[in-house]
């Protein structure tokens, strides 16, 4: 009777913690709605939120100046904040468990760095790695240059005595490198140039299309469901390599299956609005301090906090000084950094205890 009862009380238990996590992504997922739906109010040109939904829900209910506004500039820029925040999470999300590293994101493994060069090489000596690319040369640069150095991290893992620690070395020697060759570039620039790649550098959404929008929506509405049809290994891996190979997962075959991912929207997401920091490494944290390491409940939160932490960047860049929008990646770096020491704090303690 008493074991009965005990089992019973376990499956009330688990049942309330499966509760508490679906809720916990209906509260953030609804902020997420309130977030965009401000970004999409807030701009140079002040109209009531009554009016704005008005043109939202019908583009030519005030005219068509309102629609242009509402519908050609600032929906794609609040689109594409969601959209680059959640496959900035995502990626993030999906390193941190293949290398058991909460640290690890496309920032600090050196894929932004990768990107700004890509892009310094095209703004600068004019080089395309792929030739006829037209307009679209330094978007092309960056990605190309972003997915490769995932290629090299994923080679990395191929090697022989190559742990998740080594990997993070290999993303700290890639970011310095292409740091060193970013200056490089700086060096030869003229005025013109070096502004337009630092400006590139700073992360922005003004490069929004619907063109973007539909590939990141294409690629996130892959990479979700390829993570959580792997959710079980996913969660297994958190616990240790040598604990999931006992369970029977092929550890070595699912890195390389989810850096492949990691790579796609890593690459994607920087060569849309350029370097973005920590948006990777915040996403996850907080997911993981609200649903554990679970992956089917960790992967979507940490893709609707990252979507909400860079819709919210969108709408305080324009709310410090009104009719001027500041670079996305200042106001997500000055986020990052007090979570980005917190984890090192928290992990070193951890290590002591």
């Amino acid at each position: 009777m008493s074991a009965e009862l005990t089992a019973q009380q376990m499956r009330q238990s688990y049942g309330a913690q499966v509760a508490r996590r679906y809720g916990m992504i209906g509260v953030i997922a609804t902020l997420l709605a309130i977030s965009f739906f401000l970004d999409v109010a807030t701009g140079p040109g002040h109209y009531p939120l009554s009016t704005v939904a008005e043109v939202f829900l019908d583009p030519l209910s005030h005219g068509v100046r309102l629609k242009v506004i509402v519908w050609d500039y600032r929906l794609p820029v609040a689109v594409t904040a969601v959209l680059v925040g959640a496959l900035l999470a995502v990626a993030g999300a999906q390193m941190q468990t293949i290398l058991n590293n909460p640290l690890a994101e496309p920032f600090t493994l050196g894929v932004s760095a990768a990107a700004s060069f890509g892009a310094s090489l095209a703004i600068v000596l004019g080089v395309s790695v792929i030739p006829a690319v037209g307009p679209l040369l330094v978007t092309t640069n960056a990605f190309v240059f972003a997915l490769a150095t995932c290629g090299f991290i994923l080679l990395a893992t191929r090697l022989k005595g190559v742990g998740s620690e080594t990997m993070i070395l290999f993303g700290i020697a890639i970011f310095f490198t292409f740091s060193a060759l970013l200056a490089l570039m700086q060096y030869m620039a003229s005025e013109d140039q070096i502004a337009r790649i630092v400006f590139w550098m700073m992360g922005s959404l003004s490069r929004a299309s619907w063109e973007k929008i539909s590939i990141g929506a294409l690629l996130l509405a892959i990479a979700i469901p390829f993570s959580l049809l792997r959710t079980w290994p996913m969660t297994a891996l958190r616990m240790g390599e040598a604990t999931a190979e006992s369970m029977g997962v092929d550890v070595a075959r699912l890195r390389v299956e989810m850096l492949i991912c990691v790579s796609l929207l890593a690459a994607t997401a920087v060569s849309f609005v350029g370097t973005v920091g920590f948006v990777g490494l915040v996403g996850p944290h907080i997911a993981r301090l609200l649903v554990g390491e679970d992956q089917r409940f960790f992967v979507p939160l940490s893709a609707l906090v990252g979507a909400l932490v860079l819709s919210l960047t969108s709408l305080i860049s324009k709310s410090i000084t009104p009719g001027i929008i500041y670079p996305i990646g200042i106001i997500t770096s000055l986020i990052g950094v007090p979570v980005f020491i917190s984890i090192i704090l928290s992990t070193r303690r951890e290590k002591l205890s």
